[in-house]
């Protein structure tokens, strides 16, 4: 189903932003030093505080794991990096995704290393152990929840909070099945089940996060196996039964990045190799698998994920620039860096109309590029029944006076200049959100799905 996106009004200004008005400006405005955090690979979170959440591959107090075990940190919208906690090993080593924003506020993730088997002979790569699920405050109170195990181990590509209150997420090996890789579920309070474990036929080694598609199913990528034995995009319900949509060959190998579903509802992705260069190309595949190539990148580039702007343009970084590409496949590259950076995580956009992102190499950055957008809001969750509450994250938020979910108007309680709660009126279906304050209407990034309710 295809949403018309909507876009800001400014009721009081004279002007507006239009996408393309202005030129792009990227400016770091934090620098890792190593105590506070080492190699910032996963993708930052906006928090209902209006800061930016994250963590890092190394770095932090404790060097009790290879070098040191990595963090979880803050940076507030003044640019200020606070490391809100240092892993020890049995808490976790390593964290290479990024944090997700639950209901209620928390943030939770993982860490590719550690656990309760950290350092314990036989247990996953060098005695590291095989990882685990954390949960963490916004004030940095960290409780590991579960710790993975032989069965299925190294959960790369993090987790994203399903419609049902639990996590979904990949492991990038497995001794069950065939050992390549399998699909989980996690309840909050860290009771893990195995949903699929892969084939190598229906995909091999998933690395990069799952997504959940605007119809329930999750939706992601294996980095190889398919046909052709080079990776393959797959949906699965959260029942666990699972489709392989498309399988890579010519036209792309090796997708390392997650996917994201667009506005248009198709989806989304990146290749590292292949294409008519051989070093990677940006595709777009319908909901039934239908597959086109929109871009082949001329150099090698190895593309990190998409991410859908406000202007309904993708916006993604490969390891040295900041790159824009239409859903027709225009193609424009925003900014390079310096020799001596790199770029492995996705951009994330906030809601005031900037992405950040960060970079690797001397400890790491993080950076604000802007591109003219201006601001809008987005929800935390993305899906909620009717009846619900809903955060809604915004910039300036307050003195808002009303709240609508598909036009639908909404009880709402505005918590401060950057959260407004929200309850999900009873005619709503799934569609845009709405917040209108003195100055401006403010439209949501994406639908909101409306889902059933509990029974």
């Amino acid at each position: 189903m295809k949403y018309k996106r909507k876009s800001v009004v400014l009721l009081l200004c004279c002007g507006a932003t239009l996408s393309g008005a202005f030129a792009q400006t990227l400016t770091t405005i934090a620098r890792f030093d190593g105590a506070d955090g080492s190699d910032p690979y996963g993708p930052l979170v906006q928090g209902l505080d209006g800061s930016l959440y994250g963590t890092t591959w190394q770095g932090g107090a404790n060097a009790i794991c290879d070098l040191t075990c990595g963090t979880v940190y803050k940076v507030s919208p003044g640019g200020v990096l606070t490391n809100l906690h240092s892993f020890a090993g049995t808490d976790g080593f390593s964290p290479w995704a990024g944090l997700v924003q639950a209901s209620g506020g928390v943030f939770y993730g993982t860490t590719y290393f550690g656990g309760s088997g950290f350092g314990e002979t036989g247990n996953c790569e060098s005695n590291f152990g095989c990882g685990t699920f954390f949960r963490i405050t916004s004030k940095g109170d960290l409780t590991s929840l579960y710790s993975f195990d032989l069965t299925a181990y190294y959960p790369k590509g993090g987790v994203v909070e399903g419609a049902d209150g639990n996590f979904y997420g990949i492991t990038f090996n497995s001794d069950e099945g065939y050992g390549v890789g399998t699909v989980f579920r996690i309840m909050a309070g860290g009771v893990m089940t195995v949903l699929h474990s892969f084939t190598s036929t229906d995909g091999a080694f998933p690395y990069a996060p799952l997504i959940q598609g605007m119809d329930g199913n999750f939706y992601g990528t294996t980095l190889m196996g398919g046909t052709s034995d080079v990776g393959t995009v797959f949906k699965i319900t959260p029942a666990g039964a699972l489709t392989t949509l498309y399988s890579f060959g010519n036209d792309g190998i090796e997708p390392q990045a997650a996917l994201v579903q667009g506005s248009d509802g198709n989806f989304y992705g990146t290749t590292s190799q292949g294409g008519t260069y051989a070093y990677g190309t940006i595709f777009k595949m319908a909901p039934d698998g239908t597959f086109t190539t929109l871009y082949s990148f001329p150099g090698n580039y190895a593309a990190n994920a998409l991410v859908e702007g406000s202007d309904g343009n993708f916006y993604g970084t490969t390891g040295s620039t900041v790159f824009r590409i239409t859903p027709a496949g225009v193609f424009t590259t925003l900014y390079t860096f310096p020799a001596d950076s790199y770029i492995q995580a996705a951009l994330m956009q906030s809601t005031n109309g900037t992405f950040y992102g960060t970079t690797t190499g001397y400890g790491g950055t993080v950076f604000a590029l802007s591109v003219g957008l201006g601001p809008f809001v987005k929800s935390r969750p993305t899906f909620g029944s009717r009846g619900s509450s809903v955060a809604i994250l915004g910039t300036d938020l307050t003195g808002a006076i009303q709240v609508t979910f598909d036009g639908k108007p909404s009880a709402f309680t505005v918590v401060s200049g950057s959260e407004i709660l929200a309850t999900v009126p009873s005619g709503a279906e799934t569609g845009i959100i709405q917040v209108t304050s003195p100055s401006a209407v403010l439209s949501g990034d994406r639908p909101f799905v409306v889902v059933p309710g509990p029974k």
